[in-house]
């Protein structure tokens, strides 16, 4: 049975996650984002309390 003979299927499998690891990952993160982020000012904003009953 030819399906169980593992030694082409293993070393794609092997060579395909190398390329996955090594090529990708760096092309992906040379992408930069458009919007930088912004920190928020360190005082707290007022929020009020909802006061409805609930019964």
């Amino acid at each position: 049975m030819p399906q169980l003979n593992p030694a082409p299927w293993f070393a794609i499998l092997v060579f395909s996650w190398l390329i996955f690891l090594t090529v990708i990952p760096p092309k992906v993160m040379n992408h930069s984002f458009t919007n930088e982020i912004t920190t928020l000012n360190a005082e707290k904003l007022k929020s009020d309390t909802w006061n409805w009953p609930w019964h």
